[in-house]
């Protein structure tokens, strides 16, 4: 919504600067999106007037002009306008005059001296129009300062207002929201009925009411359709963004501008019959103003006499029944169309309007009378002709209604946080217009026509929040109890974790908990159990219907991005929430959301260099990154399935005993499905298992020297280690310190179904130096358990 600051303070003028002006507009929530001058910058151009012109004895194409600039003496001057003539008043910069990209000095032209310059409107950067000198009006005081005299220190202010201020777009709306807001008087036009001089009128039939409940027209006989638009009203419409046509046109959007009322002409002399306001027929077109053809779809109203289309209700008018230089008789047209049944129509046919912007967002349902009124007025003041009464068809079943709505002032002071007082938000209340009813300390308040968004109480508390004034409403510190947050010895935090990630070369990734769902069918256990996934009711794209049962998918599409950008060597993690369905769990009935840490690693083991051999990332690199998160807890690495994972490189990750996540190497099909090239390795842990850790204990260092011993076993091929190793160290007697594999061999001297696994058993006792019978008396119980247990032989 751009207008004229002018035109503004002609309704509303607060003793306010053009900055503070539309600081109060913007804080009151009618954002002020530009503030510029209604013109350049420009010095001393007066209003002149030709006395004479002479033509030029050295040009043909030059003239010689005495003009009158206001001094004792005229000005000669040299001009080339075409349109110069003896008479007319014109801008005239004198010598020393600055205009845009000039200064203007005495000088000769073709040996004449020219004492100033004739301006057009594009030397005084007011248009692009060159063609030839700006006229003045004949009664422009001669010699005053043309800015003065044009208000071309005016400034041109666009607002940038919601949906919801429909109101506003208009100049009376918006100085009615300045009168509120500032206290300054609201100085409305003043409108009288027009009385009929005519006895003229054309029925109106309201044929589709649900589209259109009011209609007021009106026929105005014996106008002058060739006369000028004044000056003040061609100034102020050309400023608020719109190009001055004819006074018949230019008096509509006149009248839209001021009161908000779209309003349109049709020549009385191309209707037929009654006016009609009635739904399309099948195939039936229209000739639009914009020359257009068009063929309204079947919930789009027309105005229609009794023979053809007129114009799309609210949109645009139509091209055979619209105003021209030979209309004499005019009928004016002033309706009411619901925004349901204008929202999107123009849009639809690939254009826009202003009435259609109006009516999608809401006009007063009160206003047509007044508007058709008014636009009366200013016709017969300025091209005459005889009006005709005004028809109105209402149907009130399909009018808007405002219902009151209670608003109690605890409830405002409790949302605004200040309290205001029931006298003061009274005030502030009918400084809006609405009708304000006290009962005690609480109000049943009634909007007016004007006002389509206030209807339950919070719209009221709005109002009086933002009239009252944002700034004045004080925003104290949040004041609250300061407590330290327990830390106890036996857990650490998500961000001490993240740190620890971090420092096994792993970047952190924040990736959607919305997925696809065919990541879930991909990368999750629970969806290979045949558990439907969580859909979402209104997903925010349609990639993103599920929500996330692993985090697995997350990273997977972080690393095709990498690898989409020539990224080899990606090493991610995430911590975050999963989500799936279970009908006993969590804080949402139905539903669990456990948080979970998963990292991936892709490419090879180590950043290029000389020092060391390039290879591939695999199962066990993850897995020592797994076990240093875990340190000094010992983890089990069982074999396991999973449907996301290689079926021969994929273990469970146990803790005491108890399953705490996964690990392993994507699966061949997903890697080749997702165009990954190699495969990555993965995992999925619980983040309650790693946030959780043992007490610090001390050990005392021991002074003696550690025995240590290797114990090579022959088990089956199919013998997995874990089982065997968590074996060992619980038989182990005190001094054994630690027992690890080192070896494994498979070949020569072994049977096919047979492999070696090499221990080293290091003991250590803190008070003395260990014996030989000790020591071997510990081998030998470690024989014994992988004998018993595992028929595990000593190999020779």
């Amino acid at each position: 919504m751009q207008f004229s600051e002018s035109w503004l303070r002609s309704l509303c003028n607060p003793s306010l600067s053009s900055e503070e002006l539309c600081h109060v507009l913007t804080m009151a929530g009618l954002e002020v999106e530009e503030r510029r001058p209604a013109s350049a910058n420009f010095s001393n151009v007066v209003v002149a007037q030709v006395l004479s012109v002479d033509k030029h004895p050295d040009a043909d194409k030059l003239k010689l002009c005495a003009v009158d600039v206001g001094e004792a003496a005229p000005l000669q001057i040299v001009c080339g306008a075409p349109n110069v003539a003896a008479g007319m008043k014109v801008p005239c910069a004198r010598v020393g005059a600055r205009l845009p990209g000039i200064e203007i000095k005495r000088a000769k032209v073709r040996g004449i001296e020219s004492f100033g310059m004739l301006c057009s409107a594009r030397e005084l950067g007011l248009s692009d129009d060159h063609g030839g000198l700006l006229p003045l009006a004949a009664d422009a005081q001669v010699g005053e300062d043309i800015r003065r005299h044009l208000d071309l220190d005016d400034h041109l202010i666009t607002l940038k207002l919601t949906p919801n201020r429909a109101d506003c777009l208009s100049l009376l709306g918006i100085a009615r929201e300045l009168s509120a807001l500032t206290g300054a008087p609201l100085l409305a036009p003043e409108v009288e009925p027009v009385a009929a001089s005519v006895a003229d009128t054309r029925q109106v039939v309201l044929d589709a009411p649900a589209s259109c409940s009011r209609y007021c027209g009106r026929i105005v006989r014996g106008v002058d359709a060739r006369a000028a638009t004044p000056e003040w009203m061609k100034r102020r419409i050309e400023r608020s963004g719109i190009r001055s046509i004819s006074f018949l046109v230019d008096v509509t959007n006149y009248v839209m501008l001021e009161l908000g009322q779209p309003l349109h002409a049709f020549d009385d002399a191309e209707l037929s019959g009654a006016i009609h306001v009635r739904l399309p027929n099948p195939g039936e077109q229209l000739l639009l103003l914009n020359e257009q053809t068009v063929t309204p779809s079947a919930d789009t109203a027309l105005i229609a006499d009794d023979e053809k289309p007129l114009a799309m209700a609210g949109v645009m008018g139509g091209e055979h029944s619209g105003i021209g230089d030979a209309t004499r008789d005019l009928f004016l047209e002033s309706a009411f169309f619901p925004p349901v049944a204008i929202a999107g129509k123009a849009r639809a046919l690939g254009f826009s309007s202003d009435a259609s912007h109006r009516y999608e967002r809401g006009v007063d349902f009160e206003l047509q009378r007044k508007a058709i009124e008014r636009a009366t007025q200013l016709i017969l003041e300025t091209c005459g002709g005889q009006p005709g009464p005004v028809v109105e068809a209402v149907s009130a079943a399909h009018l808007p209604t405002r219902k009151p709505v209670r608003l109690r002032t605890a409830r405002a002071a409790k949302v605004i946080g200040i309290r205001l007082g029931a006298e003061r938000i009274e005030s502030i209340l009918k400084s809006l217009g609405l009708g304000v009813e006290r009962q005690g300390e609480d109000f049943l308040v009634t909007p007016p026509s004007f006002r389509f968004d206030i209807e339950i109480e919070e719209d009221l508390i709005e109002e009086i929040a933002r009239i009252h004034g944002y700034d004045n409403i004080p925003s104290p510190p949040p004041v609250a109890q300061m407590a330290m947050m327990p830390a106890t010895e036996h857990s650490r935090t998500a961000m001490s974790l993240r740190r620890l990630v971090a420092e096994r070369e792993y970047h952190e990734v924040v990736t959607y908990s919305f997925v696809e769902a065919q990541w879930e069918a991909d990368f999750s256990a629970v969806q290979a159990t045949g558990a439907a996934p969580i859909v979402l009711a209104n997903p925010i794209a349609s990639q993103m219907g599920v929500m996330r049962s692993t985090l697995i998918g997350g990273l997977v599409g972080a690393l095709v991005a990498n690898r989409k950008r020539q990224t080899e060597r990606v090493r991610i993690f995430e911590l975050g929430r999963c989500f799936m369905r279970d009908a006993a769990a969590g804080p949402v009935a139905g539903f669990d959301q456990p948080l979970r840490l998963a990292g991936l690693a892709a490419g090879s083991a180590l950043p290029e260099q000389w020092g060391a051999p390039a290879s591939r990332v695999d199962f066990y690199d993850v897995k020592a990154d797994i076990e240093a998160l875990f340190a000094p807890r010992r983890l089990e690495f069982v074999k396991a399935g999973h449907p996301a994972l290689h079926p021969g490189r994929c273990a469970t990750v146990s803790l005491d005993g108890r399953p705490v996540g996964f690990l392993g190497e994507l699966h061949p099909r997903w890697v080749q499905k997702y165009e990954l090239g190699t495969a990555p390795v993965v995992f999925e842990l619980e983040l309650a298992a790693l946030l959780a850790t043992p007490f610090s204990r001390y050990e005392e260092v021991s002074r003696f020297p550690a025995v240590i011993r290797d114990l090579a076993l022959v088990v089956p091929q199919s013998q997995t280690l874990a089982p065997l190793l968590t074996a060992l160290r619980a038989a182990a007697p005190a001094v054994v310190r630690d027992v690890a594999l080192f070896d494994v061999y498979q070949g020569k001297g072994l049977a096919e179904n047979e492999k070696s696994l090499a221990f080293r058993i290091v003991m250590q006792d803190t008070q003395r130096t260990l014996e030989d019978a000790e020591v071997e008396a510990v081998i030998a119980d470690l024989l014994a358990v992988a004998s018993r247990d595992f028929h595990a032989s000593l190999r020779g």
